[in-house]
């Protein structure tokens, strides 16, 4: 656990992120109802039908901040994509086939990143981001951001994430998110 002013964070792996679930339930609900996100409770529902799928794979890994009283403020996580590259099949235009090779470490898949807004700004999301990532051993970090999260978007450039695409995820009504690298090497 490492801990900076009254915030903690801690990396977690499935089965403590399971026990988390109500956490980052309420953590994705409060922040990406946002107009910028526009996100319904249904569509947290139904991120949340696919997380006791998602902390099972063997790569999955989550962090957590938590207040000193317990009080959930933001969390992340991710896993290795698979070597069956049907995530790369989401961009709206075709990437070169080395850009595509997964071999199920060579990309970690950053899906969700949140902090509560009373808590935005104090680079809690930052500290997150360094939580999940640290030791792992993936040569490169892939992460979707919606363009109209401005203060996330920018973030994520200042840490050395850059665009290589766009897609739609989960489908063609979904809004266009960009897709963004960081490379770890």
């Amino acid at each position: 656990m490492t801990k900076q002013g009254t915030i903690a964070t801690e990396r977690m792996d499935g089965p403590a992120a399971a026990q988390a679930e109500d956490a980052f339930r309420l953590i994705c609900a409060e922040a990406f109802a946002e107009p910028s996100c526009n996100e319904t409770e249904d569509d947290v529902a139904a991120a949340f039908c696919r997380f006791p799928f998602q902390f099972r794979k063997r790569s999955f890994r989550a962090a957590s901040a938590r207040c000193d009283d317990g009080e959930p403020v933001g969390m992340a996580y991710g896993w290795s994509l698979a070597p069956d590259k049907a995530w790369w099949d989401e961009l709206t235009e075709p990437v070169p086939d080395d850009m595509r090779r997964e071999d199920g470490h060579r990309t970690f898949g950053l899906m969700e990143l949140a902090v509560r807004g009373p808590w935005r700004g104090q680079g809690i999301a930052r500290r997150l981001h360094e939580t999940l990532l640290d030791g792992i051993e993936a040569e490169r970090v892939l992460l979707n951001v919606h363009p109209d999260v401005r203060a996330a978007s920018a973030a994520y450039r200042a840490w050395g994430y850059s665009k290589i695409g766009e897609a739609r995820p989960w489908g063609t009504g979904a809004d266009r998110h960009d897709v963004t690298l960081l490379d770890l090497g």
